[in-house]
């Protein structure tokens, strides 16, 4: 196999796909003409009354959060410390309930029969407005009381963090015991965020993981099939002691935790039931039902969950739960990536800048896989070598293949050159390098994140593209260091590739941009030296082995 045409093959490949996508992107969902604001609305309390929702307003360092004071529901958060993605003069927007989607927390009590027992019943607040003022603000949210119960949610939210603890005090005031549940639910809508490319997106969409079942995406589109299908949606549904599940998007999520890391599970009382479906207002829910034991007439009880909404932050979300860094979405390359990233963390941790840390990681996985490119190289070097000879032959024999290929055959046994011997070592290391490329998309980590000079944000394009321009560069100079194709249409390809790729990488993420610079840096001094060695030997007249 010529290794050109392989590298040709993926090239154009990678190219169609992704400049496909920069010039014909996918434009987002937009939602249907009939659909109202009020069909929007995705509180319990809301199916009752339509009345618009007074908000509170709490503010930390971390968050800010909008409560609807009505149906008690968390339905906007801000990330402070991150900036948007399409915008970086605004903070990030997590939840939100506004015209371009919905993404809100919700939480209810049920009784015995799973109905809403605070259906159409309002929670009041002491305030509208809360900011942080010490290590926690509690925000109490009080309904009357209600068929012999007095209930109150309550919100926690911690300095420094992204847990939300969410809460129900309950009095039974009543003349007999109450049995009741609890309902943690994530609900949005199929909207693609700012930033996500039909080629270069990540996953979107709700996720649960359980010790039994591990851990398991459930798309939009299966809930779509399932919906229009009418096939039941207890496929969905999981029984389980601990867990988590939320949704999840390009460097952030959201997610209720069963069982907080090296602490007690939620669903002490009996097993929880996680539920994950589309609902007939075409919004979609992850929930998950924590039994709570029988009340007493006259006692009180508590129930309360954490809800994590932030960054996919690695040594942040695996000190939550367990297992909940694999909300981290590596794609299907999730066994390279993981332990690149790995790396990459312990790296950063000893220089303290992540682009000086991308650019030792593609040096020590240059230096782990030094066999394997060494071997192509110097398959590649000998192709080189005998460039002229090749060319000689076509020339000789002109249309007629069989001698040609004849010819070739007898040419590659005598310079003991084997064809395959640059493919097979290059394909060996495609799942490590697709790893690494998904190792820095799917980092938060990078989100912000400096470099020097002019390089602020890894994870944005380079504002003046002074890094694809050294890309292509680097690209024509390899151009010369391969063995010319023999093939005319293949060789001008190979002569527009460099434009082509530096034209696409304008829009990629500065730190992807400088692995790929420093690994064609790497290469070419590998290839250089190899070429060299070579020719050296044959001019010496050694035999190249």
């Amino acid at each position: 196999m010529d290794f050109k045409r392989l590298t040709a093959f993926f090239a154009i490949a990678l190219v169609i796909m992704i400049g496909w996508e920069k010039m014909f992107p996918t434009p987002k969902p937009v939602p249907a003409p009939q659909q109202t604001a009020q069909q929007q609305t995705v509180t319990a309390s809301a199916e009752a009354a339509l009345a618009p929702a007074t908000p509170i307003t709490v503010t930390t360092d971390t968050v800010q959060a909008v409560i609807d004071e009505k149906s008690g529901d968390l339905r906007r958060l801000t990330l402070l410390k991150y900036k948007a993605t399409g915008d970086e003069h605004k903070p990030f927007v997590l939840f939100g309930d506004g015209k371009e989607y919905t993404y809100v927390a919700q939480s209810e009590l049920l009784d015995a029969q799973g109905n809403n027992i605070l259906k159409g019943v309002n929670f009041t607040a002491a305030q509208k407005q809360y900011s942080l003022n010490g290590d926690k603000v509690e925000v109490r949210l009080s309904a009357p009381e209600t068929n012999g119960l007095k209930i109150d949610k309550v919100y926690t939210f911690t300095k420094g963090s992204y847990l939300v603890n969410v809460r129900f005090d309950i009095t039974n005031t009543g003349g007999k015991p109450a049995n009741l549940s609890a309902d943690y639910r994530i609900v949005r809508d199929h909207s693609q965020p700012e930033g996500q490319g039909y080629f270069t997106r990540s996953y979107l969409g709700p996720v649960v993981y359980t010790p039994e079942g591990g851990f398991q995406k459930v798309s939009f589109s299966d809930l779509d099939d399932d919906a229009k299908s009418g096939k039941s949606e207890a496929e969905y549904i999981r029984k389980t002691p601990t867990g988590w599940l939320g949704m999840i998007e390009h460097h952030f999520m959201s997610a209720w935790i069963l069982q907080p890391k090296g602490g007690q599970s939620v669903c002490a009382a009996g097993e929880c039931s996680i539920d994950i479906k589309r609902r007939n207002d075409k919004l979609y829910s992850a929930s998950v039902g924590v039994p709570l034991a029988a009340i007493p007439a006259g006692a009180k009880a508590e129930t309360a969950v954490n809800l994590y909404a932030g960054p996919q932050t690695t040594s942040v979300i695996a000190g939550i739960a367990d297992k909940l860094q694999l909300a981290k979405d590596y794609g299907k390359v999730h066994w390279f990536a993981s332990p690149l990233f790995w790396l990459l963390n312990q790296l950063h941790n000893i220089i303290g800048n992540w682009g000086w840390a991308i650019i030792v990681l593609t040096i020590i996985v240059k230096a782990v896989l030094y066999p394997l490119t060494n071997a192509s190289y110097r398959s590649m070097a000998k192709m080189r070598a005998a460039a002229p000879k090749l060319q000689a032959i076509k020339e000789k024999y002109g249309d007629d293949r069989m001698a040609q290929q004849q010819a070739m055959m007898q040419l590659y046994k005598d310079e003991k050159i084997n064809p395959l011997g640059g493919c097979l070592p290059m394909l060996l290391q495609i799942p490590v390098f697709i790893g690494l490329y998904w190792a820095l998309f799917a980092s938060v980590e990078l989100r912000q994140a400096p470099w020097l000079g002019w390089i602020t944000d890894l994870s944005r394009s380079d504002p003046y593209y002074i890094l694809p321009i050294i890309m292509a560069a680097t690209m024509f100079a390899q151009t010369y260091l391969n063995p010319p194709p023999t093939d005319p249409m293949q060789a001008k390809m190979m002569k527009i590739m460099p434009l082509i790729f530096s034209v696409m990488f304008f829009f990629f993420p500065a730190g992807l941009v400088l692995y790929w610079v420093v690994n064609n840096l790497l290469t070419i001094a590998q290839q250089w030296h190899i070429n060299r060695s070579i020719e050296k030997q044959r001019a010496q007249g050694e035999v190249v082995s």
